[in-house]
């Protein structure tokens, strides 16, 4: 795991029945550090990134931070591209029209701007690809709701939770799901499964 300084304010955590040989708890940034958002776990045979992107702030007053955090996410990405990575996490925000339920209502909204779609462009332009998306090109599946009324029963949800997987590692995707049903936060899991890359 690895949280941040201040108590009950972020952090990330991994469940894995083996050891990792190797974990990184920094991207260099020195604020994002602080707040515990990533985690760098090496097995053999592949690499799992786990992240918490921060959302940016309702009003934007922290969109410049999330975009700096993106801008350092790259240049750590860049040497492993031919690696086997998997990149997961809370990554706020939502790519393309398909991926929330209401687009039109939301053009100039946090973790709907241009400027933050792009930061996915830029990561698919990496090599990475969002397994999701390219598993399940329809609408409707969502990974997060919003605390208001009913919306997570009117399915009134935006796809933010991701899982990536580098250029290598694509031709193993196998599955790739959201479990809606599965509740206990206004996220819900999602996962991959890919087949026997061996070592």
């Amino acid at each position: 795991a690895n949280y941040a300084l201040k108590p009950g304010y972020s952090g990330v955590a991994v469940y894995a029945k083996e050891k990792p040989e190797k974990i990184e708890k920094t991207l260099g940034h020195a604020r994002l550090d602080a707040e515990g958002r990533i985690l760098h776990l090496e097995y053999p045979g592949f690499i799992l990134i786990v992240l918490y992107i921060p959302h940016g702030g309702r009003e934007k007053e922290n969109l410049g931070y999330k975009l700096e955090i993106y801008e350092r996410l790259f240049e750590y990405l860049k040497p492993l591209q031919d690696k086997n990575v998997i990149l997961a996490g809370d990554f706020n925000i939502a790519h393309r029209e398909v991926d929330l339920a209401r687009p039109d209502n939301n053009k100039n909204n946090i973790m709907f701007t241009p400027e933050e779609r792009a930061q996915i462009d830029k990561l698919l332009a990496l090599g990475f690809t969002d397994t999701f998306r390219t598993l399940h090109p329809e609408g409707g599946n969502y990974s997060w709701w919003p605390y208001r009324v009913d919306a997570r029963e009117r399915n009134l949800g935006w796809r933010i939770d991701y899982m990536f997987t580098s250029k290598t590692l694509t031709p193993q995707l196998k599955k790739a799901f959201i479990l809606s049903d599965v509740r206990g936060s206004d996220h819900c899991p999602v996962g991959v499964e890919l087949t026997d890359f061996g070592d």
